[in-house]
């Protein structure tokens, strides 16, 4: 008898088993059970790359000779906050009015689901020289050690490759299909400690204050333009976070005060030569006024870009011929995974309007997820085309 025609994958459906995934980072909460079981069905080999107690999946259907495609998302969401100041369960996965509510509905299980629906209805019917691999990681949310990074370790030492990515975040600020990504800032938090004398304030002459040393630090630093921004990128911006002395009395000059800067910067700079620059305007204020100024750093990830070219043509065009609008290509946000991926291939990013991301009642247009998931097929279908 004939094999049974394949059924496609309804990515809302599959959206909402997902989001009744309780798996705010780092617990799985059995949304990659779900997705190692529907992906094995449809022939691919799946491996669990489980690394600090973070869970990921790596799914490959195809040979490793094959030209490859990949997919990079997440699974894991931020906490729900208050409960009581939800309209729904945000486990729930409730459809109402044409949106479905729940706890990473737009970041990004959607974006997941759409993908994965594509992916299975493809290799139903895929030719022999095509691969694609899927990377899903439950760390995208924390602090990303044991994600993606553990799942592109484990890649490299098993001589996995991928030549190009498309990463699923969601990507558009109002409307769907307006914006995709091909670059993202880098990201890095400065701690600044300062150390003086402490004394009674009525006798400053025998104390050495840290709190003015720190403070003309730190509006040299805000004043300071690191630049007027690159062809890809806006410029970068320094933004002061915290100024504390943690001192209660009125009449008591501190002995230490500290301050953080969190630097959002793009392709003129490397995290290296920031710090560089940071350690030098410490070393000078503290010259000048004979308080020590220590700095430590936090680098959440370097910037980068994949210039216009076939992968963000072959996501332009996809979009285009599905929904109408060609997308801006465009690097504004913050990190994401791509951060990581741009390390062995070039990578896209496209996915739904992002504007409920991490808020109450977070929720996606549903008939944006069937949208989504045609422009995935067409990305696929085209790139080996």
């Amino acid at each position: 008898m004939p094999e049974a025609p394949h059924s496609p994958i309804d990515p809302v459906a599959l959206t909402q088993q997902l989001v009744r995934c309780p798996s705010v980072t780092p617990l799985e909460g059995g949304a990659l059970v779900l997705l190692e079981g529907l992906l094995s069905d449809a022939g691919f080999a799946c491996t669990r790359i489980d690394r600090g107690g973070v869970a990921n999946l790596f799914a490959r259907w195809g040979s490793r000779n094959a030209p490859t495609l990949g997919f990079n998302g997440h699974t894991d969401v931020v906490p729900v906050g208050d409960a009581d100041a939800w309209t729904v369960d945000p486990f729930g996965a409730e459809i109402r009015d044409g949106f479905l509510y729940g706890r990473g509905a737009t970041d990004m299980k959607s974006g997941v689901a759409a993908w994965v629906a594509a992916a299975i209805d493809f290799v139903a019917d895929a030719p022999e020289d095509a691969s694609l691999v899927i990377t899903i990681t439950g760390d995208e949310e924390g602090d990303a050690t044991d994600g993606t990074t553990a799942i592109l370790d484990w890649m490299a030492s098993s001589g996995e490759t991928i030549d190009d990515c498309i990463v699923g975040e969601p990507t558009s600020p109002e409307t769907m299909g307006e914006m995709m990504k091909i670059g993202r800032r880098g990201s890095m938090t400065a701690f600044l400690s300062a150390r003086g004398v402490q004394g009674h304030a009525a006798y400053p002459h025998r104390a050495l204050n840290p709190v003015p040393a720190l403070a003309q630090l730190i509006t040299d630093l805000a004043g300071h333009e690191l630049d007027k921004g690159t062809d890809h990128f806006d410029a970068s911006t320094l933004a002061v976070t915290t100024f504390d002395t943690g001192n209660p009395a009125t009449n008591v000059i501190p002995a230490e005060c500290k301050a953080t800067v969190n630097i959002r910067f793009n392709d003129a700079h490397t995290s290296g030569g920031l710090i560089n620059w940071l350690n030098a305007e410490a070393a000078r204020i503290g010259k000048a006024t004979g308080v020590d100024i220590e700095i430590t750093t936090k680098v959440s990830g370097e910037s980068f870009v994949t210039p216009p070219g076939p992968l963000s043509d072959l996501v332009a065009t996809a979009v285009e011929a599905e929904i109408g609008r060609r997308p801006e290509a465009s690097t504004t946000g913050g990190t994401s995974d791509a951060r990581f991926v741009k390390d062995i291939c070039p990578v896209v990013e496209f996915g739904l309007v992002g504007k409920t991301m991490h808020e109450v009642d977070e929720r996606v247009e549903v008939a944006q997820i069937t949208q989504l998931k045609s422009i995935y097929s067409r990305i696929i279908r085209d790139y080996f085309a």
